[in-house]
């Protein structure tokens, strides 16, 4: 699947104030849940990707609405 990227899936949120990424193509990965952190009063945070990343669970029915 030529266009199985995470800019293509509808869990991408393009969150542009994440702040994560110096890339202008950084998103937040909104099918997996968020990620701990080592210090107990930290937040967890939301994968960060850009939007040419892709992983495994990447189907036709996950592709954005356009």
């Amino acid at each position: 699947m030529a266009s199985a990227h995470c800019e293509s899936c509808k869990f991408f949120d393009e969150h542009k104030g994440n702040g994560a990424s110096a890339q202008g193509d950084a998103g937040l990965c909104r099918f997996n849940p968020p990620v701990s952190q080592p210090a107990p009063e930290s937040k967890g945070l939301w994968p960060v990707v850009t939007a040419n990343d892709w992983c495994g669970h990447f189907t036709a029915e996950m592709t954005a609405a356009e």
